[in-house]
C-alpha cells in the first residue's frame, strides 16, 4: 500500500518545481505544470492515484468557473458583433477542420475524431488574457474584443463538448431544467446570500459556490456530459457579480492555483509519451497547421470586415489561434472515457502545447498593435475588513 503523504508530496513537489520554472523563464505556469508532468511521467514513474484524479477534476472544474466569471458583460454588450462574430468563427472552422483530418486523413473512429475536433478548436484564455494584461491592451479596445472573443470561443468548445457526448435520457432532460432554473435566479440570490453570509471565518461563500460546482457538474455526468459545461455557465452567470467582488475571486483564484490546477496540469503532461511524440512528429506538424490554418481562414476575414487595421487583425487571428486549458481538458476527457487512446491523446495535447506557444511568440514580435492603454483609474485602497464571528 502506498504511503499517501509521500505520493503527495511528490505531486506537490514537481508543482513547485514547475512554479519555480514558469517564475525563471517567463513561461506560463500551466504550461510548466504540463511539461514537468511529461518529464515525470516518462522519467520518474509518476502515476495517478483516485485521490489524484479527484483533486485534478476539481482542479479543471474550478479553473473552468474562473474562466467564466472572468467575462465583461459590458465588453459583450458594447462589442457584441464584433467578440460574437469572431468567436462563433474561431470555433466551428478548426472545428471542422480538425475533425475532417482526423476522421478522413488519420482514420480515426468518429467519436475520437469529434474530440480532435473540440480539443483543436479552442483558443486559451489564460494564454491571451496573461498577454493583455502584460502589454496592457486589456484596456484598450482591441484587447477587449480579443478577450471577449475568446470567452465565445471556449462556450461554443464547452457546449459541444457536453451535446456530443451526452446521453439525450431523463438525466439529461433532469441537468438540463435544473440548470435553467439555476442560471435564472443565481446572479441575484448569489449577491443576497454573499451580503448575508459572507466573509465570515467559515467562508460560507466558497462552500456555496463548491456546492454548486459540484452538484451540477455531478447532474452533467449523470447524462454522459461533462462537468466543465456547467461550471463554465455557472462563472459567466455570475461574472457580473465577481467583477464587484475582487477579494472573493482572488481567494478563490489563490485556493486553484496553488493546490487544485497542479494536480490536473500535472496529470494532463502525465499521459503524454514522448516516444509517441517523435513517432507521430508529422501528424502533429500538420495537425498544429490545420488548427492555425482554418483559423486564419475564419479570424482574418472578420477582423477586415470589422474595419480592423491590417496588424490588428494578424494579431487577433494569431491570438485566437492559441489553445492550453480547454484543449486539455476536452483531450482528457476523451482519454478517460476510452473515446481516444493514450497515442491519440498525446498527439492532440502535443498540439495544443504547441498552439499555446508558437501563435503568440510571431504575434508578440511582429506584430503587436502600437496601441497606447486608455489611462488607468487611481486604484482604490484596499482596506481589511474583519471577518465576522460564527453566528452573526
Amino acid at each position: 500500500m502506498e504511503n499517501m503523504w509521500l505520493v503527495a508530496s511528490e505531486w506537490l513537489g514537481l508543482a513547485l518545481v514547475g512554479g519555480l520554472l514558469a517564475g525563471w523563464t517567463g513561461i506560463s505556469i500551466s504550461l510548466m505544470e504540463i511539461a514537468v508532468g511529461v518529464i515525470g511521467g516518462n522519467f520518474l514513474g509518476l502515476h495517478t492515484t483516485p485521490w489524484v484524479d479527484f483533486l485534478a477534476g476539481v482542479g479543471s472544474i474550478l479553473l473552468t468557473f474562473l474562466a467564466g466569471a472572468e467575462v465583461d458583460p459590458e465588453v459583450l454588450r458594447t462589442k457584441f458583433k464584433e467578440s460574437v462574430s469572431i468567436g462563433v468563427i474561431a470555433f466551428l472552422l478548426p472545428f471542422a477542420g480538425a475533425l475532417l483530418y482526423a476522421y478522413y486523413a488519420l482514420h480515426w473512429t468518429l467519436q475520437a475524431a469529434e474530440i480532435a475536433g473540440i480539443a483543436l478548436s479552442t483558443t486559451s484564455v489564460a494564454v491571451v488574457y496573461a498577454v493583455m494584461v502584460e502589454t496592457g491592451l486589456n484596456e484598450s479596445e482591441i484587447g477587449k474584443i480579443i478577450l471577449a472573443a475568446c470567452f465565445v470561443n471556449d462556450l461554443g468548445t464547452v457546449v459541444a463538448l457536453g451535446i456530443l457526448f451526452a446521453n439525450f435520457n431523463g438525466w439529461m432532460l433532469l441537468f438540463a431544467i435544473v440548470m435553467a432554473i439555476v442560471l435564472a435566479f443565481i446572479p441575484r440570490f448569489t449577491r443576497w446570500y454573499v451580503a448575508r453570509y459572507g466573509n465570515r471565518v467559515s467562508q460560507l461563500e466558497v462552500k456555496y459556490f463548491f456546492f454548486l460546482l459540484f452538484f451540477l457538474g455531478g447532474l452533467a455526468s449523470m447524462a454522459n456530459s461533462e462537468a466543465v459545461l456547467p461550471a463554465y455557465l455557472i462563472g459567466l452567470a455570475v461574472a457580473g457579480f465577481f467583477l464587484q467582488e475582487k477579494n472573493l475571486a482572488l481567494r478563490m483564484r489563490t485556493m486553484a492555483f496553488a493546490f487544485l490546477t497542479p494536480f490536473y496540469f500535472l496529470k494532463a503532461g502525465l499521459f503524454v509519451s514522448l516516444p509517441a511524440v517523435v513517432a507521430s512528429a508529422g501528424i502533429i506538424i500538420i495537425a498544429l497547421l490545420v488548427k492555425i490554418i482554418t483559423k486564419f481562414i475564419g479570424v482574418w476575414p472578420a477582423t477586415r470586415f470589422f474595419k480592423f487595421e491590417p496588424r490588428e487583425g494578424m494579431y487577433t487571428t494569431l491570438l485566437m489561434s492559441t489553445g492550453l486549458t480547454f484543449g486539455t481538458i476536452s483531450s482528457l476527457f476523451g482519454l478517460n472515457h476510452g473515446y481516444i487512446s493514450q497515442a491519440q491523446y498525446t498527439i492532440l495535447v502535443t498540439v495544443v502545447i504547441l498552439s499555446a506557444v508558437v501563435p503568440t511568440m510571431i504575434a508578440q514580435a511582429f506584430f503587436r498593435p502600437d496601441l497606447v492603454p486608455a489611462p488607468k483609474q487611481e486604484k482604490r485602497r484596499h482596506v481589511l475588513i474583519p471577518q465576522k464571528e460564527e453566528g452573526n
